[in-house]
């Protein structure tokens, strides 16, 4: 047997196409397939009879992923004749064969005949193999397939020569652009891009009106595609081919009867008003957008509000001041829902591209107006999208215009019926505390923020959640402790399994920022309450809580307040309880000291690895483990840190404990204190018993 990973059986596909009919097979050598010509060429004994795996001359076999067709068979690949095997001996391949012989040395220097089939694959796959499946692929009704295999037409021309490009990419372009079915019409209108910058002036010609056919195709399949490309192909025309040739195209296409070229006709305009100057802008592009913005369909204006700060860059301050701000008030008074929200969106993106020197002055008069409507809007995406970046506003308008005119509005919306409004609005008060403070939001802000804590939607009480630590960083402790402490308490209580986890790292961080001082005198004393709950639910929340508090409060907080609750819970009547008692004790062990791991969690530990709950005692020798680690690096210093530290201990064993003075052959004696000696011979000794228990 040689197995070779390359072995396919081969099938003849259209157009000479690979098929691979079937996973590899692994046939023994001394099949005689294939017969060897005077002159090393190979010769089938039957053509007609099923593709069969190729024989190695030197031994074993050739993978049969070469077979018939124009590009890897009748005179091109394995099987062709002589002229095939001869052209081969004249390139050198990967494993250094300089033939197809049948003599020892026929291999190459190296003698290493692994990478022999591979090489001739590689030898044989050219660019103008590999088209004709992928223009197969590019015509086939599956969308994801037909772009795929463009994707790889367009890699593949970049390895063209500007020969061969105009001798084998260019025909196959035209032939996918006038083929019988839309399919591989639409995957034409990709491939014209990637050829035209390097063909010829009489090619180039001739691509300009193959495009130019397909733009006013009869099928909306093959204009849609057309249309979604036009940006793309003017990026790679000469200037005055733009303007003679693309232009007309873009304004065919942006009168359309199909809404949908049209809408990507406005998508293109981008990239085309990035190619013109002012004056043909105004002339040849201003006309068909006008025409876009008051477009019958919404999904063409919806496009044009979209796309509305490109556009804005694309056309630059003149044109913007002069046309596209009454365009973008049409688009703000829209009567589709769908377009306002989309116009309202692009409010903050508006001012910021506005001229520095007449910015305020065109948001105050021209757009707030507008923005006033909207904030009462009936629909409520339209007003959500408002609250999302008019906070953003503050920064462009100044401390005195956002006090006049934008805090009204931002109340009113903290106090919207509708809680993303809220919520939006709550997430970018970053915004307007670098402008005017948050206190002067304080008294609306508290009521805005309970309802939102106390919303039906738990996702909506978890994203206020994750925003209250910048919302306390902002309104101070005082008021935090005064109006909102309460708050973050309820969450841990609350039915949703995300909402108290949620909570556990809020206060976490609400640590962090507020500092452990008020962690102990506030916040840790109502959390180890929690552990006298009658909802066993509410005492695994204590735990969790202490899991997270426990790194941030440091050992000292950890030690006298929280551990004792810890160690009390161990005996809880519930199993969940108990087991994550000692996941607790697994993630506390090591910030606790040496005295309270020996005298206070080793024996919980111990009692929990009796339990008679298989999970209980499971996680109970894990975190036996881990205590054992710790007392380890407590009380064995290495005295010299070239020399190899104590082993490890893992989950079923503890190493033993060296007696005092004893040689162990490898270096410096290990000084071991008596009592630790005790404690880690009792944990070894429950550990191993323990662990047979749990077995049987």
């Amino acid at each position: 047997m040689n197995p070779c990973t390359c072995f396919f059986r081969l099938g003849k596909g259209r157009r000479g196409s690979i098929r691979f009919l079937s996973p590899p097979v692994f046939l023994s050598s001394d099949l005689q397939l294939l017969q060897w010509g005077s002159e090393g060429s190979l010769n089938h004994r039957d053509r007609n009879s099923a593709p069969q795996p190729l024989l190695n001359p030197r031994g074993g076999l050739l993978p049969c992923c070469l077979g018939a067709g124009r590009g890897l068979g009748a005179g091109r690949g394995l099987g062709a004749g002589r002229e095939a095997v001869t052209s081969s001996r004249r390139r050198k391949n990967m494993a250094g064969a300089s033939g197809l012989g049948t003599g020892p040395g026929a291999a190459g220097g190296d003698g290493d005949d692994s990478l022999y089939p591979i090489a001739v694959l590689i030898d044989e796959l050219r660019n103008e193999d590999v088209q004709p499946p992928l223009e197969n692929l590019a015509t086939v009704e599956e969308t994801v397939v037909r772009d795929k295999a463009v994707e790889s037409l367009r890699q593949i021309s970049q390895e063209h020569t500007p020969v061969a490009l105009e001798a084998y990419f260019v025909p196959l372009v035209k032939r996918l652009a006038s083929g019988d079915w839309f399919t591989s019409r639409t995957s034409a209108c990709s491939l014209f891009s990637v050829c035209y910058p390097r063909a010829s002036n009489a090619v180039k010609a001739e691509i300009r009106q193959q495009f130019r056919s397909l733009c006013s195709d009869d099928t909306p399949m093959v204009r849609r595609a057309a249309a979604s490309k036009l940006g793309e192909f003017a990026k790679v025309l000469e200037l005055d081919s733009v303007k003679s040739e693309i232009v007309p195209l873009f304004t065919n296409l942006a009168s359309d009867e199909q809404d949908s070229v049209r809408l990507l006709a406005v998508e293109a305009c981008v990239s085309i008003a990035q190619l013109l100057s002012q004056d043909d802008l105004e002339t040849l592009v201003m006309p068909t957008l006008r025409q876009a913005v008051e477009d019958k369909s919404w999904r063409v204006r919806y496009m044009v509000a979209d796309k509305f700060s490109e556009l804005q860059k694309a056309m630059g301050p003149k044109i913007t001041l002069n046309d596209l701000i009454p365009a973008f008030q049409n688009l703000l008074k829209d009567c589709e829902a769908e377009v306002r929200a989309a116009a309202a969106h692009k409010v903050k993106e508006l001012g910021e591209n506005l001229p520095i020197e007449d910015r305020e002055t065109i948001i105050m008069n021209q757009i707030l107006p507008y923005i006033k409507e909207l904030v009462s809007d009936t629909n409520p995406h339209v007003k959500s999208a408002l609250a999302s970046v008019i906070m953003g506003l503050s920064t462009i308008l100044g401390k005195e215009n956002t006090i006049e005119h934008l805090l009204p509005l931002f109340l009113a919306q903290l106090k919207d019926e509708c809680p993303e409004v809220r919520l939006n609005i709550i997430s970018n008060l970053d915004c307007v505390n670098e402008v005017i403070g948050i206190r002067q939001l304080s008294q609306s802000l508290l009521p805005a923020i309970v309802e939102l804590a106390e919303d039906a939607k738990w996702r909506v009480r978890l994203a206020i959640i994750e925003y209250m630590p910048l919302l306390a960083g902002q309104l101070g402790v005082e008021f935090f402790d005064e109006k909102l402490n309460s708050l973050c308490m309820a969450w841990l209580v609350d039915h949703v399994y995300a909402i108290r986890e949620a909570a556990t790292n809020n206060l976490m961080k609400l640590v962090q920022k507020f500092g452990t001082e008020w962690a102990q005198n506030t916040i840790v004393p109502k959390v180890l309450v929690m552990a006298n709950d009658p909802n066993y639910l509410h005492r695994m929340t204590t735990l969790f809580c202490i899991n997270a508090l426990s790194e941030a409060c440091g050992q000292e907080i950890t030690t006298k307040q929280m551990l004792p609750i810890v160690l009390k819970m161990a005996g809880d009547q519930v199993a969940n309880v108990r087991f994550n008692v000692a996941k607790s004790l697994q993630k506390i062990g090591p910030i606790l000291d040496t005295n309270a791991l020996q005298g206070e969690v080793k024996p919980v530990l111990q009692k929990l690895g009796q339990d008679e709950d298989m999970d209980v005692k499971y996680f109970a020798q894990e975190a036996i483990s881990v205590v054992a680690q710790r007392l380890r690096k407590l009380d064995f210093p290495v005295k010299d840190s070239g020399e190899p530290s104590v082993p490890r201990a893992d989950k079923n064993h503890f190493p033993r404990p060296r007696v005092p003075g004893e040689d162990t052959g490898k270096g410096p004696v290990y000084q071991l204190h008596g009592d630790t000696r005790d404690t880690l011979a009792q944990l070894e000794i429950a550990e191993l018993v323990h662990f047979s228990q749990s077995r049987d």
